[in-house]
């Protein structure tokens, strides 16, 4: 389908640019006609479709996704048919972006299709998951708890980014106060003070000699100490695209790494038991469950113990063995699939791991924060510390000398 780069007039007379895939201008017309939207002017053009947040749009948002579903959730649970639902979302949103997907949502869904075919068009908005879940509700007639399960599980997503964004900024701001306090001691501070401890004319013991290496250091290749760390990351991302087998020991490292590593781990895992017992209690089989799981989890090295548990379970093993052979889910996960195997509850076995791994990694999340204040205030302390030993150690020792 030939796509259009449009400017379009709202009702309020604000000009609006964008872009949309049409099959001829009568039929981009009629698109932007049911966005209340007069077109202006466009072009055909075969380029690739623009970034989420180009044109001044801005990308669709998790928050966005969760009122679509809420949207959807109210709607059908009260019986309103779902191009109505559609319809009527469409006229209520600002989103341009999302605006333009709802409409054509529709018109593939009075072509014929399902709303889950339809959503599957836009895999950079509605995940395969996401598709998966709705196509079970359609195919189950719970589409109205298909669509409240995903706004509950991408609100639990939203909650979770926000705590693992608190794991993360606050230590690199402090990281980032000590390496611009340590910069200013060593290139400004330490100077004065070693040339004024240089004319006393004493030998300087070792500390002192240390510091005025480490500053002469700082002063000499102060670009290359800030230029470094950078270097670093994008070396290292530009690696990880190109080598799988590096990206693999990387996700391994991210699991294993204190104090991070654990909360990480707590982090996927909660993840996981969150969407597979949403899953499965939509009736998507244990197999397609684990195969969706792949793409959630977000780390490779887990990613391929589900792999592995699945191919067990499709050689005829039970989901505890497979899963327990993996060595990558600790014993409580083991232990409530056995319980939810056995019971033939697995999702509500799930929704108790999740639970308890919400619970465990919003802890270690504020131990780690309590810890890092204190262990920042230590490092900085002992830097000037070491400081002040290193130069008021030989005036003393002037001093000390003079009066004797």
């Amino acid at each position: 389908m030939p796509k259009f780069l449009y400017r379009a007039m709202t009702p309020t007379g604000e000009i609006v640019p964008g872009d949309m895939d049409a099959l001829n201008v009568p039929d981009l017309e009629l698109r932007l006609s049911r966005m209340d939207l007069d077109l202006i002017d466009f072009r055909q053009t075969r380029q690739r479709r623009l970034p989420l947040g180009a044109a001044g749009r801005r990308a669709i948002s998790r928050r966005d996704l969760i009122n679509f579903c809420f949207h959807m959730e109210q709607m059908a649970s009260a019986g309103v048919p779902i191009l109505d639902a559609l319809n009527d979302l469409r006229d209520s949103m600002d989103h341009l972006r999302l605006r333009e997907i709802v409409t054509d949502l529709i018109e593939k869904i009075e072509g014929g299709l399902q709303l889950s075919d339809a959503l599957a068009g836009y895999p950079d908005v509605f995940d395969p998951t996401f598709t998966s879940l709705v196509r079970a509700g359609e195919e189950s007639g719970k589409v109205n708890e298909v669509f409240r399960d995903l706004a509950a599980g991408l609100k639990w997503q939203d909650e979770l980014a926000a705590q693992t964004k608190k794991i993360v900024t606050y230590p690199a701001v402090v990281l980032l106060v000590v390496t611009a306090v340590t910069f200013f001691l060593m290139i400004y501070l330490v100077p004065q003070l070693t040339s004024f401890i240089g004319n006393m004319g004493r030998e300087l013991p070792l500390h002192t000699k240390a510091l005025i290496a480490v500053s002469k250091v700082f002063i000499d290749w102060w670009f290359v100490l800030l230029a470094l760390p950078v270097a670093l990351w994008f070396g290292t991302r530009w690696w990880l695209r190109r080598s799988e087998r590096a990206a693999f020991a990387f996700d391994r490292l991210k699991l294993r790494a204190w104090p991070v590593g654990p909360v990480l781990h707590k982090i996927i895992l909660a993840r996981f038991a969150t969407f597979f017992a949403l899953m499965y209690a939509s009736g998507i089989t244990i197999l397609d469950c684990i195969r969706l799981s792949e793409g959630i989890v977000g780390n490779r090295v887990v990613a391929a113990a589900l792999r592995r548990a699945a191919q067990l379970i499709s050689e005829g093993h039970s989901v505890t063995a497979a899963f327990a052979t993996t060595g990558i889910f600790p014993a409580l996960v083991v232990r409530m699939l056995k319980v939810g195997e056995a019971t033939g509850a697995l999702d509500g076995a799930l929704r108790n791991v999740a639970y308890f791994y919400n619970r465990e990694v919003r802890e270690q999340i504020e131990r780690v924060q309590a810890m890092i204040e204190p262990a920042m205030t230590v490092i900085l302390g002992l830097l000037l510390g070491w400081i002040m030993l290193s130069v008021l150690g030989p005036i003393y020792d002037t001093i000390s000398a003079i009066r004797i």
